[in-house]
């Protein structure tokens, strides 16, 4: 199964590429539960407990961007 997966780009004016932090975090959780509903579904050439911890560390990274862009928008340092 091949699914295209987009997010919406932003450049800014000194042409830096911009993403807003909830697509990318949205993005790793989206990942992580499409190869978990892979193996679930008998999906041979995944390893269940890869899918798993690979799925448990975008979770994580997923986590951190949110609890960081909590932090800068409450003001904490």
């Amino acid at each position: 199964m091949n699914r295209e997966v987009t997010l919406p780009l932003i450049v800014d004016d000194r042409g830096s590429l911009q993403v807003a932090a909830v697509d990318v975090s949205k993005l790793l959780r989206t990942a992580g539960a499409r190869w978990l509903h892979l193996v679930e579904g008998g999906e041979r050439e995944l390893d269940e407990d890869t899918v798993a911890a690979l799925t448990i560390e975008l979770a994580k990274l997923a986590d951190r961007i949110d609890v960081a862009c909590i932090a800068h928008s409450s003001g904490a340092p």
